[in-house]
């Protein structure tokens, strides 16, 4: 049974049209990258949890507010790493600029013997819906199309 996480795509209307806000992810890894290095706020469900339950905590977790509002959804994606993601669309609004993540600890650098911690959650944005495409991990990139499909452009 593969795992399954849960996320919320986050959008507004913005001056050149919709919108999306998306997580780069923390890490020695990820710090050159940034096409497909972002992400919407998700993380595994808990045993027993509600995906919608689930979906606002690891918003909570990954970005540092609790998103309000119905959450509409999207859909079942499969991502490359074999998992599976329920994921929500809410219409609301978020400053990147206060942004709080969870960190997590790993050995850096490698087999150092030192252990260093970091942020989930290194940076978010605002971005048009072309501009999403490229950057979203590829795994995530169907979330627009099901975004378009659920609000028109």
């Amino acid at each position: 049974m593969p795992e399954i996480s849960a996320g919320i795509l986050l959008h507004r209307l913005g001056p050149g049209g919709r919108e999306v806000l998306l997580i780069h992810l923390g890490g020695p890894f990820w710090a050159r990258k940034d096409e497909a290095a972002w992400s919407i706020p998700k993380g595994l469900i808990d045993t027993g949890e509600e995906h919608e339950a689930a979906a606002r905590r690891e918003f909570a977790e990954e970005v540092g507010a609790v998103p309000e509002g119905d959450l509409a959804p999207l859909g079942e994606f499969k991502l490359s790493s074999s998992k599976q993601l329920v994921a929500f669309a809410l219409q609301g609004d978020f400053d990147p600029d206060t942004l709080i993540s969870n960190s997590f600890e790993m050995e850096w650098p490698p087999r150092s013997g030192q252990r260093q911690s970091f942020p989930e959650v290194d940076r978010a944005g605002w971005f048009g819906l072309d501009a999403a495409r490229t950057k979203l991990h590829l795994g995530q990139r169907a979330l627009v199309d099901a975004l378009l499909a659920l609000t028109g452009p």
